[in-house]
């Protein structure tokens, strides 16, 4: 019996041929947007995690205020200094203040130019060896910088890459950065923080030279001696800083913040652009829904000649309901497999176009075979739902009146 109600269904939904796709439309766009913004999302989520994933619990970021998107301290309007170096190494269970550079700079070779991030590495052992370990720098070739890399520097995974410069980078190669040669002591390992695979590894005093700078940062590792102490001195370093640059709470132009604060803060923003998100897609389900109910509303009418057959030759109100609630339910079920596939394509495709533009793998969706057998089945109980009044309708109809029209 089944059978011959998904059998009359689908030849009913194949008969109206346009009709069908357009009401399904809705349907479509609803789920599509659901998948691909929440697939691409989760995998945001995950390439965002690694970069927090390898830095410890006892480590804060101190940086001025930003003017936009970049890594930390990149985009500031003003550097921090030594006069800031020396307020934090003035607090209290402090263990290491690590002052670092990282600036976007121009890097030519085999005659093509790029941009890449250029960060700097202490001169101190122990904080030189704290940032390889905080960021789980392992080798894949050559070694790490030392006292003795003075004009060398080390390159992240992504250097490997034949297509970046047309020709390979390996120890020993010689490039330019912003017009003077380093040589390549080391290639990293491939790591699960973008920006570690992205960057070039060069001396502080290096940097410093290169970009003429002295007295001025881009931000400051602080590494806490006891990491459950970490948010009093947190707030005692942001006290010290308002304290010093004679500001207001609430109108502070720098921030302190460790790496598990920054990470959450991101994903509530995630969190946030989900809901958003989802609350414009039941939109566009709602609008579908009351496509399908239309749809159904308008086939009975047109099979009001046949539904009163049916039930001369001894079908039942429950046979015809049957018929009406699996084909609306068909077509909820039909547009969401569709909008699935149409959502996962253009997931993929945004991942492959950034990471194109990137030229490194920035992020790869996450599928989320939950999400998505959720999304089909909710497709499938709205289509029900919103056919179940048209069902009721053609149920309910006597069948001399329905022969007599």
């Amino acid at each position: 019996m089944i059978k011959d109600y998904l059998s009359l269904a689908f030849g009913n939904m194949k008969h109206r041929g346009i009709r069908t796709w357009l009401t399904m439309l809705g349907i479509f766009i609803g789920i599509a947007a659901v998948i691909a913004l929440m697939t691409m999302g989760n995998g945001l989520r995950e390439a965002i995690t690694g970069q927090f994933s390898s830095l410890s619990a006892d480590m804060l970021l101190v940086q001025n205020a930003e003017t936009g998107f970049g890594p930390p301290g990149s985009t500031a309007v003003k550097k921090l200094d030594n006069h800031d170096l020396q307020l934090i190494e003035s607090l209290n269970g402090i263990n290491e203040v690590i002052p670092r550079l990282l600036r976007l700079l121009k890097v030519e070779y085999n005659s093509i130019q790029k941009y890449s991030y250029t960060a700097s590495i202490p001169s101190d052992k122990n904080q030189r060896e704290l940032i390889y370990k905080e960021f789980s720098m392992g080798l894949a070739d050559g070694k790490l910088l030392d006292d003795s890399s003075t004009g060398k520097v080390v390159l992240g995974d992504d250097f490997t890459d034949e297509n970046k410069f047309k020709k390979q980078i390996r120890v020993g190669s010689k490039i330019k950065i912003e017009g003077k040669d380093f040589i390549v002591a080391g290639i990293l390992k491939k790591s699960s923080s973008f920006q570690v695979n992205m960057a070039i590894l060069m001396l502080e005093d290096d940097m410093k030279s290169l970009l003429d700078l002295n007295n001025q940062y881009d931000f400051i590792a602080v590494q806490v001696s006891d990491k459950n102490k970490l948010q009093d001195i947190a707030d005692e370093l942001t006290r010290k800083f308002r304290q010093d640059r004679h500001e207001k709470l609430g109108e502070e132009s720098f921030t302190v913040q460790s790496p598990l604060q920054a990470l959450g803060a991101i994903n509530t923003i995630l969190n946030i652009i989900n809901i958003i998100v989802s609350g414009i897609a039941a939109i566009s389900l709602i609008v579908g829904g009351l496509g399908i109910a239309n749809t159904m509303y308008t086939s009975v009418l047109e099979r009001t000649k046949e539904i009163g057959t049916m039930k001369a030759v001894g079908a039942k109100n429950k046979d015809i309901l049957y018929i009406f609630v699996i084909e609306s339910g068909l077509l909820g079920l039909v547009g969401g497999i569709i909008g699935v596939i149409i959502g996962l394509g253009m997931a993929f495709i945004a991942s492959i176009a950034v990471n194109t533009y990137f030229e490194s793998q920035l992020f790869t969706p996450q599928i989320n075979f939950t999400l998505i057998i959720g999304a089909i089945l909710f497709s499938f109980i709205l289509g029900i739902g919103f056919g179940i009044l048209p069902a009721l309708q053609a149920s309910k109809l006597k069948p001399v009146e329905a022969l007599r029209k």
